[in-house]
């Protein structure tokens, strides 16, 4: 079984990848039109579809990787890759940035909110990769640390005109740079755990 710490540190590392600080930015430049009181109903709301996808490749991915047959070492290595490539982004996003994929006047109806900012392609991935490293009677831990991850980032999107106004730009992108570089460090440990057990080190 695992322990709380266990499930404390796979949310965090959850959380991680689905990058809320990040997110805060472009969610402020898609809702700017929007009422206060419609902007907190969005955001709620687009979580919950977030959620739904998310928990909906939680219980089905499972049976989508054991279709190609890999075995834990593998999804350990790939998980390793996986968090490397996200934590570099994180740490050097590029001139152009993302503002511009997201820029609507209208209300926004699961994309881009639910899609691709919570359950996006690197949340889903990672969550393909969980369920099949960790399976059988860590399933149910699993899935709380899962819970956790999107409860708390759901707070920080919930909370992002207070959050702006607080650390402002320049503190959301070392916030965020923070992350990455703290999911750099995991993704190279898990890239040497994969390593350790496929030698038998």
């Amino acid at each position: 079984m695992i322990d709380n710490f266990s499930i404390l540190s796979s949310a965090i590392l959850y959380m991680f990848i689905l990058d809320p600080f990040g997110n805060v930015p472009l969610v402020l430049s898609i809702l700017k039109n929007v009422d206060e009181k419609r902007k907190k109903i969005i955001i709620i709301r687009e979580s919950l579809f977030g959620l739904c996808i998310l928990l909906f490749f939680f219980f089905f991915g499972k049976s989508f990787l054991n279709i190609f047959h890999l075995e834990t070492v593998a999804v350990t290595i790939a998980g390793g890759v996986i968090f490397f490539v996200i934590a570099l982004k994180m740490i050097f996003p590029g001139s152009g940035g993302n503002t511009a994929l997201f820029g609507a006047d209208e209300e926004p109806f699961m994309v881009p909110i639910a899609i691709p900012m919570i359950a996006g392609p690197s949340a889903l991935a990672t969550l393909l990769l969980m369920t099949k490293a960790y399976s059988g009677d860590v399933h149910w831990e699993l899935f709380a640390s899962i819970l956790l991850a999107w409860f708390f980032s759901s707070c920080i999107l919930y909370l992002s005109p207070i959050l702006y106004k607080i650390l402002k730009h320049k503190g959301l992108n070392a916030l965020e740079k923070l992350m990455g570089m703290l999911l750099l460090m995991m993704s190279v440990q898990m890239f040497i755990d994969g390593i350790r057990e496929l030698f038998h080190l």
